[in-house]
């Protein structure tokens, strides 16, 4: 069968459904104020008869292209691959594909990717950062408007934007780490060190201030100063020996991430100590490669990254019909118990 022009839905379903061609057109692509009834009749009708809306019709119809751009800055993957997949499980209610840009860092990588985005006429954009720091605002955007048109949407993901006016979702860390040592307190630990990465680092800072909001709400004081270092195993097993050296007395370590995490889990047994009888262990980001095979299993917070890229996602399509939601969006963490936290 050759198949309707563009712009012209097929007569079909309309006869089977006993509407007019107009509100066939309507129900198919998702436009005008419709009965839900009339809707479900005639998409009903339509997938009886395998009609396929023409995309290039509904897009010339709706003035848009159902096309997002989902430009990442994490080439391991890590914290990038979790946020384009909760983005996708928003974008797929839509209807509207994305097309993945990786940056790797490069900054006039991005902005190649934001010009072919824009020649594609996509809808908005989602930026998928690897670190809390605030960035910069997407450059180019502004120049994208088309004579007299609206400027294309951009929701920021983990990363925030550093203009306010932007819209950013972010996890809230300083919270994930207050559920952490609550968990631990709760466990009969009194005696609580924090092992993390650099100072610099917002997540680090943000980490660092949750713990100490926690100790102070269960009237207990951190074991020495937060031990500053690498984001590896290396790290952390130089501060288990160091940390079981000066404060022997320690019966929990909260450390800023699983690889970390892992390195002390080492450097405590290989001091003689016994985990979790000895020294209860928590870490955050719940990276299953190391938060399972950490011996015991780990206990973590989980950023939650992928509802991250699902509120993300959800509210760019918001902002491509109703305009950009200003402002932080936050997500919160959770907790996943494993053996290495279990009660003394």
């Amino acid at each position: 069968m050759v198949p309707p022009p563009p712009g012209r839905p097929s007569r079909r379903p309309a006869r089977r459904s006993g509407v007019s061609v107009g509100t066939a057109s309507k129900a198919l692509n998702g436009r005008g104020q419709l009965r839900a009834e009339t809707r479900d009749r005639v998409r009903a009708a339509a997938q009886e008869l395998g009609f396929v809306p023409n995309a290039v019709a509904a897009s010339l119809l709706s003035g848009r292209t159902y096309t997002v751009g989902l430009i990442m800055t994490d080439h391991h993957g890590r914290f990038g691959l979790p946020i384009p997949h909760g983005a996708e499980d928003a974008l797929g209610w839509g209807e509207t594909v994305a097309f993945v840009c990786d940056t790797r860092d490069d900054p006039i990588r991005e902005q190649h990717y934001v010009r072919s985005l824009l020649r594609r006429r996509v809808d908005g954009i989602i930026v998928a950062g690897r670190r809390t720091e605030a960035r910069l605002p997407l450059a180019g955007i502004p120049a994208s408007m088309a004579a007299g048109g609206p400027a294309v949407p951009v929701v920021y993901a983990f990363a925030r934007s550093a203009d306010a006016g932007d819209c950013s979702v972010v996890v809230d860390e300083a919270a994930g780490a207050v559920t952490a040592v609550e968990h631990l307190v709760r466990t009969g630990r009194r005696r609580i060190a924090h092992v993390t990465g650099p100072h610099g680092h917002a997540s680090v800072r943000a980490r660092v201030e949750g713990t100490h909001r926690a100790l102070r709400a269960a009237g207990l004081d951190l074991v020495g100063e937060p031990w500053y270092g690498g984001w590896s195993e290396v790290w952390g097993r130089f501060a288990a020996a160091a940390l079981t050296r000066s404060h022997p007395e320690v019966d929990a370590v909260f450390c800023g991430s699983d690889v970390i995490a892992r390195g002390v889990a080492d450097g405590l047994r290989e001091s003689g100590r016994r985990l979790p009888d000895d020294v209860a262990l928590v870490g955050v980001d719940n990276w299953a490669p190391v938060a399972e095979g950490c011996r015991p299993p780990l206990t973590t917070v989980d950023l939650n990254l992928r509802e991250v890229g699902r509120v993300a996602g959800t509210l760019l399509l918001r902002a491509i019909v109703h305009g950009t939601e200003a402002g932080l969006h936050t997500v919160a963490c959770r907790l996943v118990v494993r053996a290495s936290s279990a009660p003394a």
